[in-house]
């Protein structure tokens, strides 16, 4: 897949909402444009957080990386009343309301220390999720989510915690400002500016793309994307290259999982398509882990 110019880059890609949201003059006033607009109220006094990273509670555990973080303050400065946790998408490779559900409760646990009992002053959470494709299939520009009571739908249940996805490419529900944003956000260029809020918007946009910073980190960028792309490929043979001597050795009985941890803690692709191969014409479990062990040997892997 070739790589996008930063001239045909939107919104929608990481690496501009990335740059729009780590610029210090137009970060503050950008994001505060989309978030009235998507959210048809007025957004207050906010700090703007570009790919905020909250760890894992061990390195066993997994963390998240916050895309845009968003703080808006209450009326007194010191109070934060509002988190917007926004995250633009264009592949649809996971499964959002769970993925979010686990970013809800990693973002929450750090706004409560050890020993704080008094849960009311949890600021309220929006994870904003924006797609170029249609999640839920109703052809909606928005879907908002929040708890509710099934025996009684209108009873009031004030966690503050709500999910809303937009989809740019949903035709149905939201206001003309809206449906102008979300077209904005995925296409982000001078033909797509249509109302005051997306014309301030690209010019802030324009500002980042002329920035010569940015040019030169979208080629590290690139390279790094590049890579990931590499890896992930990598991987996947990886796995699949096991399954398929799985699938070998299975035809000869029952695997001994001292054999199957062995093959699992391989991740050189190369020495398992050689062992692929030893599987499929070993007359047996014992055969196979005699050639394996001559295949580790020769290619310096732990046996």
């Amino acid at each position: 897949m070739a790589r996008k110019t930063l001239e045909e880059m939107s919104l929608i890609d990481n690496f501009l909402m990335q740059a729009v949201s780590s610029d210090q003059e137009v970060s503050e006033p950008s994001l505060r444009c989309i978030l009235s607009v998507l959210l048809q109220r007025k957004i207050g006094q906010i700090s703007v957080n570009a790919e905020k990273m909250i760890p894992g509670y061990s390195p066993d555990h997994r963390g998240i990386r916050m895309d845009v973080e968003v703080i808006e303050k209450g009326e007194a400065s010191s109070v934060i009343a509002n988190v917007y946790d926004v995250e633009p998408h264009t592949a649809n490779d996971t499964h959002f309301p769970k993925a979010n559900r686990f970013r809800q409760a990693k973002i929450d646990s750090r706004y409560m220390e050890s020993g704080d009992n008094d849960f009311e002053h949890l600021p309220d959470l929006y994870v904003i999720t924006i797609t170029n494709f249609d999640i839920f299939g109703e052809d909606q520009m928005i879907y908002t989510f929040r708890e509710k009571c099934e025996e009684i739908p209108g009873l009031p249940y004030e966690d503050g915690l709500c999910f809303i996805y937009f989809n740019t490419t949903g035709k149905k529900g939201g206001s003309q400002s809206i449906k102008n944003m979300l077209h904005f956000i995925e296409n982000s260029d001078e033909t797509a500016a249509v109302d005051t809020e997306t014309q301030q918007l690209e010019q802030y946009i324009r500002k980042v793309k002329l920035d010569p910073e940015v040019r030169r980190e979208l080629v590290t960028f690139g390279d790094y994307i590049d890579r990931e792309r590499r890896e992930a490929a990598t991987e996947a043979k990886i796995e699949t290259t096991k399954s398929n001597i799985f699938d070998l050795l299975e035809l000869y009985g029952e695997m001994p999982q001292a054999l199957e941890d062995r093959i699992n803690a391989l991740n050189d692709i190369e020495c398992l398509r050689e062992l692929h191969r030893r599987a499929a014409h070993a007359g047996s479990i014992e055969d196979f882990e005699e050639q394996m062990d001559e295949v580790l040997r020769n290619t310096m892997a732990p046996v």
